[in-house]
């Protein structure tokens, strides 16, 4: 054969088996809406010039316009605007079925906000769990989404178990979740509060779906990684640098505060929980604190954690065991762990310095919203990031409570109204161990990460 004719014949090959991957399916014919049912609300759709338009109404729930087909594993692309003031979002592996919720619609959303919030591209479990991917830990996530009833692109894939999305091509949420169902996609109109949010719109273009063989997922970035299965790292995590603390069946890598061995005692796992058991309420008199063998100077912390009834615990970091504890627990800075509504140390310290999140003695955590607290029995996820200018921050559920610079003025004066003040140099040292504390009471640990983050 010809080197002519051999070139044509292998580019043909190649422009063939790339149509092949990138094959699209259209979800929407652009004139009507076969293939589609309206569930829940009465919100309207139509179809005006190749769009499908949604029109928010008063007095109505959610309204859902959704696929007669169901989907397990695909990645979808469209098209969407949506006038300020009216929240969306499209449904995926959803369900509504007879006698189950009253045959609400549940499943995952992917969040169309127009509003300051700037959630667009979050991950919300409608009907069931809530909030599972803020993009509050994603600052520049939050920043593609057009306002102004502006044209914007999504894509969302989901395979297996995760789930992850794009807006404006610009990575957003990525999702590992323990469950995975097969399910219809929709488009929702939200629910209004507002007479003059009646009439609002949210328009869809170009919808178009890939499954099976046809999926051609992107590959890995940087978009943070939100990993609801226990004590486990993702390709994209341990590309990014996180490791586990915990590996979900013994102490290995930990060590009793002041001694150099892991406690015999008091600190179990238990199905892959970490738990502290509890004694008699005080602060590391029973079995001790637990300390990391390895010391962090930068660095992003990541854990869930549960409380039992009454309790108070904390998680320390920067420790610096050459103070004198005084028999207590191990000296450093503190990620105050407790229960506000029934430990009496909630009332105590100034201005509410020493409540959940709270930086321990020294700067009260911002108070959630009533919707956004969990029950003091449910697992709480809590992040601590101190970046390599001593930038620190401590999360709660998604949410940016605390933020302080270790060493700035406001810190040393902090500090010298403290119950830290007898310690010189409190909190500044380059590195120290993670501690999970022992205070008396039951509390349980998982997915304990780390990921250490580079110098200046």
């Amino acid at each position: 054969m010809k080197k002519s004719a051999l070139f044509f014949f292998s580019l043909a090959l190649s422009i063939s088996a790339y149509s092949q991957a990138d094959k699209w399916i259209s979800l929407f014919n652009g004139k009507n809406l076969d293939g589609w049912t309206q569930k829940g609300g009465q919100a309207r759709y139509t179809v005006e010039k190749g769009v499908i338009v949604g029109t928010s109404a008063p007095n109505t729930p959610n309204t859902f316009l959704c696929t007669t087909t169901e989907y397990d594993d695909f990645i979808l692309e469209l098209e969407l605007s949506a006038d300020d003031g009216l929240n969306s979002g499209i449904q995926i592996r959803s369900q509504a079925r007879a006698g189950i919720n009253d045959g609400r619609i549940s499943g995952w959303q992917v969040e169309i906000d127009p509003s300051p919030r700037a959630w667009s591209g979050g991950i919300y479990d409608e009907g069931r769990r809530g909030w599972l991917y803020i993009p509050n830990i994603n600052p520049e996530g939050k920043k593609a989404f057009r306002t102004g009833a502006q044209w914007n692109r999504y894509r969302i894939e989901a395979i297996g178990h995760t789930i992850r999305t794009w807006v404006n091509d610009v990575p957003v949420a990525f999702l590992v979740d323990t469950l995975v169902e097969k399910g219809f996609i929709a488009l929702q109109v939200h629910s209004i509060d507002k007479p003059e949010h009646t009439g609002k719109l949210v328009r869809w273009r170009n919808i178009r779906i890939q499954t099976g063989r046809q999926m051609h997922p992107r590959p890995w970035d940087n978009c943070p990684v939100q990993n609801l299965n226990l004590n486990n790292l993702t390709k994209q995590e341990i590309a990014q640098g996180w490791q586990l603390l915990f590996n979900g069946q013994d102490l290995s890598g930990w060590r009793s505060a002041f001694k150099t061995a892991a406690p015999t005692e008091g600190w179990t796992v238990e199905a892959g929980v970490l738990k502290i058991q509890g004694s008699d309420g005080s602060e590391s008199h029973s079995y001790g604190d637990l300390l990391t063998t390895e010391k962090f100077q930068a660095f992003e912390l990541a854990f869930d954690f549960k409380l039992s009834e009454g309790a108070n615990s904390g998680i320390k970091y920067f420790v610096n065991e050459k103070y004198d504890a005084k028999g207590g627990s191990a000296i450093g800075l503190e990620y105050q762990l407790l229960d506000d509504e029934r430990h009496p140390d909630a009332t105590q310290g100034a201005a509410g310095n020493r409540t959940l999140a709270s930086l321990y003695d020294l700067i009260p955590s911002y108070k959630l919203e009533k919707r956004f607290q969990r029950p003091i029995d449910a697992w709480n996820s809590g992040r601590i990031v101190v970046h390599p200018d001593n930038l620190v921050q401590h999360w709660l559920n998604g949410f940016k409570v605390v933020e302080y610079e270790r060493g700035s003025n406001i810190f040393a004066a902090l500090v010298a109204r403290s119950k830290y003040a007898g310690w010189e140099g409190f909190g500044m040292a380059e590195s120290g161990p993670i501690l999970l504390q022992d205070h008396g009471n039951t509390v349980y640990f998982k997915n304990i990460k780390i990921r250490k983050l580079p110098s200046l």
